[in-house]
């Protein structure tokens, strides 16, 4: 048995507390899940704005992150509070994993196909929310993203004894830097990217076409990103702002053989709200990085 740790807390990105609690729980859980573990125990973490709060949206906060880690069979055991001036939450998780079973997130092989599980879109979308100028819609649609728990596709892959040989979720960095993740230390391999067939949610290239909607965390990005992608395509370019969108609560990309994500996928849209994509490939390359196909 090993144990993995993990921390993860942040300000509300949508204006629901109990959404609000779902997603930085399913968020915090997702480490675990991203290294083929399963979490036993988690410590909630918040910091609030005494007496300027009521006290019934901090309940449903911590009520939407108790019944999220319910979902996930975790036991909230306690937690911590402090006074901050802006609103904090979120969980440490423990899990555990069989030490033979644990995925890494930068041991992809040559031959290997990526299968990402959820759509991207939700730093571009959260902004706008936070500027009243997103869709009823929209935001129903990435809050039911965000706070769906990575746990279901990990599960199918042990039951189809699917080797998973590396894993990340796409979170903060977005895809892009994740990728880059995958390829640390890995100087003869490179992953080409299948732009086109990037799944985003309905509406996510409106806003991501919008420099308004662009969070900050986007252009630190871009920055870090765009050394290292291989293209002769100019990535400033509207239509890769999706490779350098921040995420929230993102899906897991998982590094298989290309017969594993033929029958993961076959079943993976049986059991979980979303179809799974297959978004590129590693390859050998001379040059490591990644590398735009459209």
């Amino acid at each position: 048995m090993a144990i993995i740790s993990t921390t993860d807390f942040f300000t509300p990105v949508v204006d629901d507390p109990f959404h609000f609690g779902e997603i930085a729980a399913a968020n915090a859980l997702s480490d675990v899940f991203a290294m083929g573990g399963m979490p036993f125990n988690a410590l909630n973490i918040l910091g609030f704005p005494q007496g300027r709060l009521d006290a019934g949206l901090v309940a449903e906060i911590l009520r939407g992150g108790a019944a999220k880690a319910n979902e996930a069979g975790c036991l909230v055991s306690g937690g911590h509070t402090i006074q901050d001036n802006e609103l904090k939450y979120g969980m440490a998780v423990n899990g555990i994993v069989h030490p033979q079973q644990i995925w890494r997130n930068n041991t992809v092989r040559p031959d290997d196909v990526l299968v990402l599980t959820k759509p991207l879109g939700t730093g571009a979308i959260s902004t706008a929310l936070k500027r009243d100028m997103a869709a009823a819609e929209d935001i129903i649609e990435i809050s039911t993203g965000m706070k769906t728990l990575n746990k279901i596709p990990v599960e199918l892959c042990r039951r189809l004894d699917i080797n998973v040989h590396a894993c990340t979720d796409i979170t903060g960095y977005g895809l892009a830097g994740h990728l880059l993740e995958m390829l640390s230390g890995r100087y003869e391999l490179a992953i080409e990217i299948f732009v086109d067939d990037l799944p985003l949610y309905r509406n996510a290239r409106t806003y991501l076409n919008n420099y308004e909607f662009l969070p900050g965390g986007f252009y630190h990005n871009r920055e870090f990103s765009i050394k290292k992608i291989i293209s002769n395509t100019d990535l400033t370019d509207n239509h890769f702002n999706i490779l350098f969108d921040p995420q929230t609560s993102g899906g897991l990309v998982l590094s298989m053989s290309a017969n594993d994500a033929k029958k993961y996928l076959h079943h993976l849209k049986d059991v979980y709200p979303f179809n799974g994509w297959i978004i590129g490939r590693v390859r050998p390359s001379s040059e490591s990085g990644l590398i735009l196909v459209g």
